[in-house]
């Protein structure tokens, strides 16, 4: 896995006005790019094939075929990059809405299941749960479950400088202090993948995504480091690309620290500063 950050269409210049005190003065501030992404799949044989709209959501444009991948995987739409043909930018759309679509082709033999989407999918980029049928339906079953987890030990010299490693290489969230970044680190703290966006479940999503096209899934025995807080479909999502352990730099949620459990994944959170609070901790892991 190799790391990456989004090109600069993520980050436009715009003349403000500061103020401070009293006094008033022009300058320019880089500011977070949100556009729509339209997810769309094409399944079926020959002219049978069906052609759906599964999502909208706003994200920074950047890795979108990353962000298509990893969201219908994490939603369990489908189970592997196998069962995808090609994912793209429509040909047929005029060059200015394509740039905003991905349609992604699934493979002749494979039916999705849509049935496990129960949701209306648009959604925005920091929604969490809203919009689902109910929690249940987002308790989605992952492939990795019952694998059997790697043991490993973290130092907490190692975890105390992942959250500097992480802000150190998300350049757009220091250029406009409004990108969420994901990143996955190996347990000497190697930073292996980040992926930014302005909302947090769309990194989380780009970064299984790539992970899910390069073969790297799953992700027992890596660390992942979330900018922000900790929610449950934060947390859902890792369990799918088989992540158990999950640090963030804010605070978790009551649901997360519930799924963390139910899954058996480490959960800590308020990760900076020298301190690090732990909400469960695997039977498989050790943190000295």
């Amino acid at each position: 896995m190799k790391t990456n950050i989004l090109k600069s269409k993520s980050v436009r210049q715009l003349e403000i006005v500061r103020v401070k005190n009293h006094d008033r003065f022009v300058c320019t501030d880089d500011i977070s790019i949100e556009e729509p992404l339209e997810i769309r799949i094409s399944y079926g044989f020959g002219e049978q094939k069906e052609n759906k709209n599964i999502s909208v959501t706003m994200r920074t444009p950047g890795n979108d075929t990353e962000l298509a991948v990893g969201f219908l995987f994490t939603e369990g739409i489908i189970s592997g990059y196998h069962q995808i043909q090609k994912a793209e930018h429509p040909e047929a759309d005029c060059s200015r809405n394509r740039e905003n679509i991905i349609k992604v082709t699934l493979a002749e033999d494979f039916v999705p299941q849509l049935m496990k989407a129960d949701r209306n999918f648009y959604t925005t980029s920091s929604c969490g749960v809203c919009g689902k049928g109910s929690i249940e339906s987002i308790r989605t079953v992952s492939s990795f479950q019952g694998l059997q987890k790697e043991r490993y030990t973290v130092t907490l010299d190692t975890l105390y400088q992942l959250s500097e490693k992480l802000q150190s290489f998300q350049n757009n969230f220091s250029a406009t202090g409004g990108i969420h970044a994901s990143g996955i680190f190996d347990i000497k703290g190697n930073l292996l993948a980040l992926r930014e966006d302005v909302g947090r479940h769309n990194a989380l999503d780009k970064l299984i995504g790539h992970a899910l096209i390069t073969g790297q899934l799953p992700l027992d025995d890596k660390i992942l480091i979330l900018s922000g807080r900790a929610s449950f479909e934060l947390i859902q999502k890792a369990a799918m690309a088989g992540i158990s352990f999950v640090a963030a730099i804010g605070a978790p949620s009551s649901l997360a620290v519930d799924l963390a459990k139910e899954f058996d994944i480490t959960l800590l959170g308020f990760l900076r500063d020298h301190r690090v609070n732990i909400y469960h901790k695997s039977e498989y892991h050790e943190i000295i």
